[in-house]
C-alpha cells in the first residue's frame, strides 16, 4: 500500500504540470498518456557548440523535462536506449509560406485595363495604398498541410515560420509546429510571430502605385512618417493599417529583399527609422561582403544555388555572361563567406523547388567551406533567436519543446541517417531505427572463393557492390525483415549467370551466413565477415589522389563581380602627364606641350617642365588631355527610371536605385565619361529626384553618388506626361493645358504645406511636399524634359509666378525658338546634337539648335539620354562645329564645363584648373575627332579605364569563361543537372521606359 501511495503522488504531480485540456473529442474512450519518455546513452548535441556524451533526455507532454548525464528516471517511464546514436534539435525555417497560397495577380500594371493610377484603394478604414497591409494576419488564410509538413519533417524540420507572401508590408506571420497528430491549438506556437515586408506589390489589388522599386521605397518611408503622425493623436481619421503597424513594431521585422543590392536598400530605410530588419537575402551576398557586414543585420539565406549551364555546344558559351557563370561557381561559398565575416544568418528552404533539395545544397555549402557547427546554428539557434523563441526552440534544454532528431551519425556526415524527428513530443519515423545497419565492407567466402562485398546507402534501401579481385560483378541486394537476399553475376562464364545467397541477420550483423545457390543450381553455404573499421579507413588513405573528392575550384571575386571588374579598386595616384595638349576650359585655353601634375586626387600643378619627383610619369606627347565628359541626362546605372503611378512622384529618388554593377558604367568610362546625372523618366509632369554620380567602376552605390550632391528633380512636358501613346485614360492630366494647371495646383499646395509647417502647428510630414518646398525655396533645381516652345514658355512663367527659376530644359529641341526668353529667365539648355523626327513633337528639330542657344547666351550642353550615345559624346559635341560654327573649345565645353555648370558642380570639375578634382581623360587624338580613343580615364586621381589594361582584360575574360565552361562540362559529366544557356537582355532605360512587370 505504501508503494501505491508513492506512485500516485508521482502521477498527480505529473498531471499538474500542464493545464487541463478543453477540446472535446468524439472518438470514443479517451486515454491520456501519463508516461515520461526517456532517451538514454545518446550523444546529445544540446547546442551547436556543446554536447553530452552518453546523455539522458526526458520528455513529457511535449516538453523537455531533463537533459544531462546524471538524471533520475521517473518510475512511469518508457525508456529508449540510443547507444551509438545522436540527438539534435529539430530545424526551424524562419521564412516560408507553408499552408498559405499566394494570391493570383489581379492586375495593377499601368497598362492594365481599368487600372487606377492615382489612388484607387479598395479598402475602407485602411491605409490609402492597398499594398500596405500590416493588419493582415496570416492565420486568416492558413490551412495546415499534412503532406507538405511530412516533406519538411523528413528533412529534419520541426517548426516553420509562415506568412502571406503578398504586399510591401505583408502583416504578421505564424509560427507552426509540424505536429501532424496535434490539434490546431497545439501546433500554433504564435499567431504574431513576426511582421513581414518586401518591395513587391500586393497581387490582391489593381492599384497601380507604386510602379517601380524606388516608388516602393518612397511609399515605405511615407508609411513610417504617417505612422508616427497617427500615433501622436493628430490625425482626424481612422486608419486600421497604421494602428496595426504600431502594434507590430516590437515584433521581429523580416524583410524579403531577394538580392544583396535590395538588402542594402532595405537596410538604408531601416537605419533611417531606427528599425532592425532581418533581411532575406539573395544568395549573392559574397560579392559585396564588406558592405553586407556593414549593415549589422541578421540575414536569412536561401540555398538556391544555380545549376550549371549546358555549354557542351561551344557556341553557347558566348550566350552566358561571365557574371552568371561566376555566380554558378561562387554561390555555394555564400554561407561560408558570411560566416567567416562574422555575419549572423539563418538558412531557409525558400526558393528551393523541393524541400528535399535542402540537404544536398547544404552539403554543397559545407564542401565549399561552411563550418558544420555554423550550419547547425543556422538551422536551429539562429532562427530561434530571430523569432525571439530561444527559450523554447533551437536547442535541447529543460523547458524547451521536445523537438529533436535522432540520427545514426553526426548530422552532416556523409552516411548519416535521420531515424526519427520528434515534434512536441510526437514521434515521426523517417527511417526505421530498428533495422539493423549492415553497411560496411565484408569478406564473402563462397565455394572456395573470397569476394569483397561493400554495402552502403539507407538501411532499408541498401546498395551492394561485389568484386572478385579487381573485377566488379553485377549485383542486386534486397533487405527486409532482417533477411538479406543478394544476387551477383558469375565471373567465370561468358554467359550472364547468377549466384544467389540468403541469410538472416542476427543481433550482431558483423557476421552472417546462410544458403547459397550457385549458377549451376547447386546449393552450398557462405559466410560474410565484416572487415574491421580501421582497415576500411586505411584503405581510404591508400586510395589514389584521383579517387578522393576534389576540393571545389572557385574563381576570385572582382569589383564589380562581372566582366571587366578588378580584384582591387583603383586608388588615387600621384601622376605627371608630360608634354600633353591640355584643353583647360579656362582662360588659358588650349596649352601645347604642357605638363599636368595630379596629387591626392586633385590637379596640383599645370606648366612646362614640371618636376616629377616620386610621381608616375605618363608620356602624353602627341596626345590630348581634357576634363572628363559629363552627361547631364543619362539613364544608365539605375534599377528603375520611371515611377508612373502618380502624376507627381517628387517623393521618389534615383539615389535609392543606383545600380553600381551596370556594365554601361565601364563602357561610358571607355568613352571618356566621368560623371552623369541619372534622371527620372518622363512619365509624369513632376518626376522623381535625380542622382548625380561619378563613374567609379567597382565602388558600391553610396560611393558613386557625389559628395554633397546638388539637389535636382526631373519635370516633363509634352506627349509623355499627357499620355498620348501609353498608359491610363483616367489619370490627370490628358492635355497640355492640364499640365500647366497641375503645376499651379502642386506648387500652391506646397506653399500651404510650408506655411503650416512654419506656423508651429502639428503637421504630417509629406516627402512629396517637402521636395516641392525645396524647389520654391531654390534649394532644389529642375531639369525639365521639353520639346515644344509653347510649353517651354509656359513652365518659365509658372516658375516666375512662384518666384523660382527653372534650371535646365533638357531635350529642348525647339530651344532655338525661345533662346532669348531662356537667356532672360536664366535657364540652361541640354540638348541632342541632331536627333529629330522620332515622334511628332520633334518635327521642328534642327541641328543648329545648340549653336543658336549658345550664341544667345544660354549655357548649353549636349546630352545622351542613351547608354550607347553616351560613349561618343565627344563626337556629338563636334557636330556643333559643323552645324553653327561653334569653336572647338566651346564645343568641348558642351560636354564638360557647361554640363558641370548646369549641375552646379563646376567648382569641382569641368575644367583643368589647380585645386579641382582630377577627373581627366587622356585621348589618343584630337578629342573631337572620330579617331580619338580614351586612353586613360581618371576620376579623382584614380585610373578607372586604361586602354592597354582593357585589352589584357579581354583576354582574361575569354580564359576565365573557358575555365568555367570546363567546370560546367565536368559537372554535367558527373550527372548533375544543367540548365540551357540563356542570354539575359539588359533593359536599356531612356525617358519613356516603364517597368510594366514590377
Amino acid at each position: 500500500m505504501k508503494k501505491l501511495l508513492v506512485s500516485l503522488t508521482v502521477v498527480c504531480w505529473s498531471f499538474n504540470f500542464y493545464a487541463q485540456e478543453y477540446f472535446p473529442k468524439n472518438d470514443g474512450v479517451k486515454t491520456t498518456d501519463a508516461n515520461y519518455t526517456v532517451f538514454k546513452n545518446a550523444t546529445i548535441h544540446t547546442t551547436p557548440d556543446s554536447e553530452i556524451n552518453n546523455g539522458t533526455l526526458i520528455i513529457y507532454k511535449g516538453k523537455i523535462i531533463e537533459v544531462g548525464n546524471s538524471v533520475s528516471i521517473p518510475q512511469n517511464s518508457v525508456v529508449i536506449d540510443l547507444k551509438g546514436k545522436h540527438i539534435y534539435a529539430s530545424f526551424i525555417d524562419p521564412f516560408t509560406n507553408f499552408g498559405i497560397e499566394k494570391p493570383k495577380k489581379q492586375g495593377g500594371s499601368i497598362f492594365s485595363p481599368g487600372a487606377q493610377p492615382q489612388w484607387g484603394a479598395s479598402r475602407e478604414g485602411h491605409y490609402w495604398n492597398d499594398h500596405i497591409r500590416p493588419e493582415n494576419n496570416a492565420l486568416t488564410n492558413f490551412k495546415y498541410d499534412d503532406k507538405k509538413a511530412t516533406e519538411y519533417i523528413k528533412e529534419g524540420f520541426g517548426v516553420l515560420n509562415t506568412h502571406m507572401p503578398d504586399g510591401i508590408i505583408r502583416g504578421t506571420g505564424l509560427l507552426v509546429a509540424l505536429n501532424n497528430e496535434g490539434t490546431e491549438g497545439e501546433r500554433l506556437l504564435s499567431d504574431r510571430s513576426a511582421q513581414f515586408l518586401s518591395f513587391d506589390k500586393s497581387n490582391r489589388s489593381k492599384q497601380v502605385y507604386p510602379t517601380s522599386l524606388m516608388g516602393a521605397m518612397a511609399l515605405l518611408r511615407q508609411v513610417y512618417y504617417d505612422a508616427d503622425w497617427y500615433a501622436s493623436d493628430n490625425a482626424n481619421t481612422k486608419d486600421l493599417s497604421l494602428e496595426a503597424l504600431e502594434r507590430n513594431k516590437n515584433l521581429p521585422q523580416i524583410f524579403e529583399a531577394g538580392s544583396r543590392t535590395n538588402g542594402f536598400r532595405a537596410d538604408k530605410i531601416a537605419d533611417q527609422f531606427n528599425i532592425k530588419y532581418v533581411i532575406v537575402g539573395g544568395g549573392d551576398e559574397y560579392a559585396r561582403i564588406d558592405k553586407v557586414k556593414a549593415t549589422n543585420a541578421t540575414y536569412i539565406i536561401p540555398l538556391d544555388f544555380p545549376e550549371a549551364y549546358d555549354v557542351s555546344d561551344p557556341y553557347m558559351v558566348n550566350i552566358v555572361s561571365l557574371g552568371d557563370m561566376r555566380h554558378w561557381n561562387q554561390a555555394p561559398t555564400n554561407p561560408s563567406v558570411l560566416s567567416k565575416n562574422g555575419i549572423s544568418f539563418s538558412l531557409t528552404t525558400h526558393k528551393l523547388k523541393k524541400v528535399a533539395d535542402q540537404k544536398t545544397r547544404l552539403m554543397k555549402a559545407i564542401e565549399h567551406g561552411l563550418d558544420k557547427k555554423i550550419a547547425l546554428a543556422a538551422l536551429t539557434t539562429v532562427p530561434a533567436q530571430i523569432l525571439g523563441k530561444s527559450n523554447l526552440l533551437g536547442s535541447i534544454k529543460k523547458g524547451a519543446y521536445a523537438n529533436f532528431l535522432i540520427t545514426k551519425d553526426e548530422l552532416f556526415s556523409k552516411d548519416n541517417i535521420i531515424y526519427e524527428n520528434w515534434v512536441q513530443g510526437h514521434k515521426n519515423i523517417v527511417n526505421d531505427m530498428t533495422i539493423k545497419d549492415i553497411n560496411g565492407t565484408y569478406d564473402l567466402t563462397l565455394a572456395g572463393k573470397t569476394y569483397e562485398l561493400s554495402i552502403s546507402g539507407k538501411p532499408d534501401q541498401p546498395k551492394a557492390e561485389v568484386k572478385l579481385g579487381e573485377t566488379k560483378l553485377g549485383s542486386k541486394i534486397n533487405y527486409k525483415n532482417d533477411w538479406v537476399t543478394l544476387t551477383f553475376t558469375d565471373a567465370d562464364t561468358t554467359k550472364t549467370q547468377y549466384t544467389r545467397i540468403v541469410s538472416a541477420i542476427g543481433e550482431t550483423p558483423n557476421f552472417w551466413s546462410g544458403k547459397a545457390i550457385l549458377p549451376n543450381g547447386a546449393e552450398t553455404t557462405f559466410t560474410a565477415k565484416k572487415k574491421p573499421q580501421e582497415n576500411n579507413e586505411q584503405k581510404k588513405d591508400e586510395q589514389k589522389p584521383s579517387d578522393k573528392k576534389e576540393k571545389p575550384e572557385v574563381v576570385s571575386v572582382t569589383y564589380p563581380n562581372i566582366a571587366y571588374g578588378s580584384p582591387e579598386l583603383p586608388k588615387s595616384e600621384t601622376i605627371l602627364f608630360k608634354n600633353a595638349t591640355v584643353w583647360t576650359n579656362e582662360t588659358d585655353g588650349v596649352l601645347t606641350e604642357t605638363d599636368v601634375l595630379i596629387k591626392n586626387g586633385k590637379i596640383s600643378a599645370i606648366g612646362k617642365n614640371l618636376n616629377a619627383g616620386k610621381a608616375k610619369v605618363v608620356d602624353a606627347t602627341g596626345k590630348h588631355l581634357t576634363p572628363g565628359i559629363i552627361d547631364e541626362h543619362s539613364h544608365i546605372a539605375a534599377a528603375a527610371i520611371n515611377e508612373a503611378g502618380h502624376n507627381s512622384s517628387a517623393e521618389v529618388t534615383i539615389e535609392d536605385v543606383v545600380s553600381p554593377d551596370d556594365i554601361n558604367i565601364y563602357r561610358n568610362l571607355g568613352g571618356g565619361v566621368t560623371a552623369i546625372q541619372i534622371l527620372h523618366g518622363s512619365a509624369n509632369p513632376i518626376g522623381g529626384r535625380s542622382a548625380i554620380i561619378k563613374l567609379k567602376w567597382g565602388e558600391d552605390a553610396d560611393n558613386l553618388i557625389y559628395n554633397n550632391s546638388p539637389k535636382f528633380i526631373k519635370f516633363a512636358l509634352g506627349e509623355n506626361v499627357k499620355q498620348s501613346n501609353w498608359g491610363s485614360t483616367t489619370r490627370f492630366p490628358q492635355t497640355r493645358m492640364g499640365v500647366e494647371q497641375l503645376y499651379v495646383d502642386y506648387f500652391s499646395r506646397a506653399k500651404a504645406y510650408e506655411k503650416r509647417k512654419k506656423s508651429g502647428q502639428p503637421y504630417r510630414k509629406d516627402i512629396e511636399m517637402e521636395t516641392l518646398v525645396e524647389i520654391l525655396n531654390s534649394e532644389r533645381y529642375i531639369s525639365c524634359h521639353s520639346y515644344v516652345q509653347s510649353e517651354i514658355n509656359m513652365l518659365m512663367k509658372v516658375a516666375e509666378k512662384f518666384n523660382f527659376k527653372v534650371n535646365t530644359f533638357t531635350h529642348i529641341l525647339e530651344g532655338y525658338k525661345v533662346a532669348d526668353k531662356m537667356a532672360a529667365h536664366g535657364v540652361g539648355g541640354s540638348t541632342f546634337s541632331d536627333w529629330w523626327a522620332y515622334k511628332y513633337e520633334v518635327n521642328d528639330a534642327i541641328p543648329y539648335n545648340a549653336s543658336i542657344m549658345h550664341k544667345q547666351g544660354v549655357v548649353t550642353a549636349i546630352n545622351s539620354d542613351d547608354a550607347e550615345m553616351a560613349r561618343r559624346l565627344n563626337q556629338e559635341a563636334a557636330k556643333s562645329v559643323k552645324y553653327g560654327g561653334v569653336s572647338e573649345e566651346d564645343a568641348l565645353k558642351f560636354v564638360t564645363l557647361n554640363p558641370a555648370k548646369l549641375l552646379h558642380i563646376d567648382d569641382r570639375v569641368g575644367s583643368i584648373k589647380i585645386g579641382k578634382d582630377a577627373d581627366l581623360v587622356l585621348w589618343t587624338d584630337h578629342p573631337l575627332s572620330i579617331y580619338a580613343k580614351a586612353e586613360k580615364t581618371m576620376i579623382e586621381g584614380a585610373i578607372y579605364f586604361d586602354l592597354e589594361k582593357d585589352k589584357a582584360m579581354r583576354k582574361t575574360i575569354v580564359s576565365e569563361k573557358n575555365k568555367l565552361s570546363t567546370l560546367m562540362l565536368k559537372a554535367k559529366n558527373n550527372g548533375l543537372k544543367t540548365q540551357p544557356p540563356k542570354k539575359k537582355e539588359k533593359q536599356h532605360f531612356e525617358c519613356e521606359t516603364l517597368q510594366s512587370a514590377y
